[in-house]
């Protein structure tokens, strides 16, 4: 069964830190690209950042950039999101992806309905 499962969500202060996991069972990435959104409620889907497992290329939202690193370890199957400067608008339920699309080279995130499996989501909550 391909299985995607996210950790490492939870409260911290504004300034503060989180590094988000997403594992893979039941597949390897290999060749995928893994991304990462964020949704709040009432709002869609937000792409953040993505990694292709190909060559480690990455693509960050604006908001993302200069706080946030994706890495991969293919070796555990997983890739992180480090999450620096946590403001209290990044405050979401935080989902990684995996899309047969390339990460980078569109200028733009590949939108949500380009990924196809899905984890169940990590919260994270930033207090002012």
């Amino acid at each position: 069964e391909v299985q995607l499962v996210e950790s490492g969500g939870g409260l911290v202060q504004t300034g503060g830190s989180l590094r988000l996991s997403c594992v893979a069972s039941g597949f390897t990435f290999d060749g995928d690209t893994i991304g990462w959104f964020r949704q709040v409620p009432g709002k869609e889907r937000e792409g953040v950042s993505c990694i292709s497992t190909i060559d480690s290329s990455t693509y960050y939202a604006d908001s993302a950039k200069d706080r946030f690193t994706v890495t991969s370890d293919a070796a555990k199957n997983t890739v992180y999101l480090q999450m620096n400067n946590l403001q209290p608008e990044d405050t979401a339920v935080y989902y990684c992806a995996t899309s047969d699309y390339y990460c980078s080279g569109y200028g733009y995130l590949r939108p949500a309905y380009d990924y196809d499996h899905w984890g169940q989501g990590t919260q994270v909550t930033v207090s002012s």
